[in-house]
């Protein structure tokens, strides 16, 4: 099967030229100007641009918290729809089983025949014992060449600490295993949220309140000098503010081998949201909490400068009813919130269209560096021949609002209701099919295929 893409605005990392793409089986076969070839089908993509399907580095369809589990891979047709071809999900390690045996056992009960999208994974250490850091020196055969910890939480069972960084940190570095953590002071947001609920204050705006700047900053900077120590690199998950920004800024200057990404959340919302009145506010609770405007207006920059490296969505779908878990007590909140559909629509409008990234960036942060990241380069994030067939030709002309009943995430919100949006995806394929067409998904559930991801990623060279 040959299907001829013509006359689109190519997009990749690095330039835009109007052209063809020639699909062939599950590949891109060529890409050039005019192409003179045979095809069994020709789309006409005359005023589209046409993008690499894009690369999720950060998505949580298995988060559980406090006994309640987020949507599933039954609800990953939200990330076609929305552009994205390509999820990496975290895994919690399961007590009495390793990081591979953990992850290849919910693979086969939770993913595999499921989910509409390739993916990869990230598996999380939970049980940080010398028998699990063994356990990473193996991630890169399985194709999971990048392990991640949470230094916030505390008390939960997937709570890092320093020691346990380090650790990891040390048997990572010569497996080419990158080491991810999500950056903040455990022990500051547990003294102040108990300050809070002892003072009376449990609406889901204290969640901001007790989780500021300083908690991520600081954490960020010690997980960074934890690095320093280990001589290894490191990936900071989900940056929020201009401090750890500037702490990742000033360990780059110094040639150390920090990377970050942001997601589409904080460059669009902030803290106010989360004071909406009716329990509405719980839905925008997830940490690191949302900031302020200027913070908004540094991640758009340090995208720009090049401190971060990739725009992910943090996708974590929980229902309103799961969230009313904590109607008396903000602390008992899910966190987390849908977003993989609304990732690639959210950068166009409030990117491209204002100016603050060009498309060739767009392209970088949802697409090509993310594959870099995590290894998966060699199929994924580019077009280029010899690359998966992951396409999409997005049409620029639509303007409409992001509402919920155009949604697939599975729940009953999205955080982006009543946002404009510039343009949707017209069209995708996903390895040569097409799974999107005239904007609506006609995919089928299963056709994702996992991804073997290869060490010595983006923090590596």
């Amino acid at each position: 099967m040959k299907t001829l893409i013509k006359d689109g605005m190519i997009v990749t990392s690095e330039h835009e030229f109007k052209g063809d793409i020639l699909i062939e089986g599950t590949k891109i076969e060529a890409i050039g100007r005019d192409l003179r070839v045979e095809a069994d089908e020709v789309i006409n993509a005359e005023g589209m641009y046409i993008l690499p399907g894009g690369v999720d580095q950060h998505a949580h369809f298995s988060f559980e918290f406090m006994g309640e589990r987020t949507k599933g891979f039954e609800t990953t047709n939200s990330a076609i729809i929305g552009g994205t071809t390509t999820v990496i999900e975290f895994v919690n390690q399961e007590q009495g089983k390793g990081l591979v045996e953990t992850v290849e056992d919910y693979n086969k009960e939770w993913v595999e025949g499921i989910s509409m999208v390739d993916y990869s994974f990230h598996p999380v250490i939970t049980n940080p014992t010398e028998e699990t850091f063994k356990d990473i020196k193996n991630l890169p055969e399985a194709g999971y060449p990048s392990v991640k910890l949470f230094m916030a939480y505390k008390g939960q069972f997937f709570h890092s600490d320093d020691e346990a960084v380090t650790n990891a940190l040390l048997e990572a570095k010569d497996a080419g295993v990158t080491v991810m953590v999500h950056a903040e002071n455990a022990d500051l947001i547990e003294l102040m949220q108990k300050k809070a609920i002892a003072e009376g204050n449990t609406n889901p705006y204290y969640h901001a309140l007790t989780r500021p700047p300083i908690v991520e900053t600081e954490a960020t900077e010690r997980a960074i000098n934890l690095a320093r120590f280990a001589e290894a690199p490191i990936y900071i998950v989900h940056v929020t503010t201009k401090g750890a920004v500037d702490a990742i800024k000033k360990a780059k200057e110094e040639g150390l081998p920090v990377f970050g990404e942001t997601c589409t959340q904080y460059l669009l919302l902030d803290k106010e949201y989360l004071a909406k009145d009716n329990f509405e506010g719980a839905n925008f609770v997830c940490s690191p909490a949302l900031r302020d405007k200027d913070d908004q207006e540094y991640l758009w920059k340090s995208l720009k400068d090049g401190w971060l490296n990739a725009v992910s969505s943090d996708h974590c779908s929980f229902t309103t009813e799961q969230k009313k878990m904590g109607l008396d007590d903000f602390r008992k909140i899910p966190n987390g919130s849908p977003g993989l559909e609304n990732r690639l629509p959210m950068l166009w409008t409030y990117g491209v269209e204002t100016g603050k990234i060009t498309r060739p960036e767009l392209v970088e942060y949802y697409a090509a560096s993310p594959a870099r990241n995590n290894g998966i380069d060699h199929k994924k994030g580019y077009l280029a021949p010899g690359y998966d067939a992951d396409i999409v030709i997005y049409n620029p002309h639509v303007k409409k609002k992001v509402k919920l009943e155009d949604s697939l995430n599975g729940v009953d919100f999205t955080i982006y209701e009543g946002f404009d949006q510039v343009g949707e995806c017209d069209a995708v394929f996903l390895r040569g099919t097409q799974v999107v067409k005239d904007a609506k998904y006609i995919g089928e559930q299963g056709q994702g295929h996992f991804v073997k991801g290869k060490p010595f990623g983006t923090a590596f060279r």
